[in-house]
């Protein structure tokens, strides 16, 4: 294990983020979790309050953030459609002009940083599958554009800090993931099918079913995350992080009926504007450089995430929460919520 570190997470209240600062703990590392909890939840990390090395803190990445740290993980942003559409503009200012105010920090504490980019990047590709050399296919217009253009840029002002300040970025690509924590109304096509499965409703399901995706479990992700965040200068960036096994949305829907045994039917609906046909990364960079592939097969991970969304449904998210190390002590949800230089609980626009 490297020295610990006292470590930023921005988004850390969030589906992944909440993973990445319970996996930077069990490593004896101190963790800063900053959110402003537009779509991150404070449940997903109550049962890390009272942690001695842990520490909320509620901000906007779109302010500047003056703080010491050793290690910057950058995944503050909306994700899904839902979500990152609900205010567009606010989302774009999320993206570039949160990149620019942690890459700055980066600049001063002289500290690594990794951002959390997307497949989306890709937009609607030509090439498939998608290697981190294929430049995208992406309608810079269109209603996923504050997102998928707002990532492309964060990527170029990485790069650009790299080149001219000789900042040490680490970024990966990551494709569709999945996995407990997930919200059940964010609009994403797994937890979408999980809970309305759950709850006897049919199944959304956008088109004809026939646009494929790549599912990735979130424990898988963050070894992936840890890996490329511990690699040398010698790994070529940024790199895909996703699950090569591709899927339709119809074998998915077909998928969680069987496994929750609900017997819901399929509700077609109109496909989105600029949805993608199909998504699979290409993972020969991670495999090569990092050692890294994902573990965990699509049932096996449905199974956990039904698990999950069946406790959150009937009795709420307790008996997770406190699974929290395997089994590690449980810890008091005490602490409270710090803000930066007095600032307003409402996220700035």
């Amino acid at each position: 294990m490297d020295e610990n570190k006292r470590i930023l997470v921005t988004g850390g209240s969030g589906f992944l983020g909440s993973f990445l600062c319970e996996s930077l703990l069990a490593d004896g590392h101190e963790v800063l979790c900053v959110d402003n909890f537009q779509t991150g939840s404070r449940r997903n990390v109550e049962h890390l309050h009272g942690h001695p090395r842990f520490e909320v803190m509620r901000h906007d990445v779109t302010v500047p953030l003056y703080v010491e740290v050793d290690e910057i993980w950058n995944l503050a942003c909306p994700a899904s459609p839902v979500h990152y559409q609900t205010d567009p503009v606010k989302t774009v200012k999320t993206s570039v002009m949160g990149a620019i105010n942690m890459l700055g920090l980066a600049r001063r504490t002289k500290s690594r940083i990794f951002q959390a980019s997307t497949s989306e990047v890709y937009g609607d590709p030509r090439e498939h599958p998608q290697p981190e050399g294929y430049w995208g296919n992406v309608n810079s217009i269109g209603p996923r554009s504050c997102y998928d253009e707002g990532k492309r840029c964060a990527e170029t002002l990485f790069f650009d800090y790299q080149r001219q300040y000789g900042v040490e970025v680490r970024m990966a690509r990551i494709f569709n993931t999945y996995g407990p924590r997930m919200s059940e109304s964010d609009g994403r096509v797994v937890s979408n099918f999980i809970v309305q499965a759950l709850r006897g409703e049919p199944l959304t399901l956008y088109g004809d079913g026939s646009q494929t995706r790549s599912f990735c479990y979130v424990d898988d992700l963050i070894r992936g995350f840890r890996a490329l965040m511990a690699s040398g200068d010698d790994v070529p960036q940024p790199v895909n992080l996703g699950n090569p096994g591709e899927f339709t949305i119809r074998q998915l829907a077909e998928i969680v009926t069987e496994l929750t045994g609900t017997g819901s039917r399929i509700e077609y609906r109109p496909l989105p504007g600029d949805d993608p046909t199909q998504r699979k990364p290409d993972i020969s960079r991670a495999q090569e450089a990092l050692g890294w592939a994902p573990e965990i097969e699509l049932r096996e991970g449905l199974e956990r995430t039904i698990t999950y969304f069946e406790e959150r449904l009937s009795t709420g998210p307790t008996k997770w929460h406190r699974a929290y190390l395997n089994g590690a002590q449980s810890i008091p949800a005490t602490a409270g919520i710090a803000r930066p230089n007095g600032q307003d609980d409402r996220a700035r626009a």
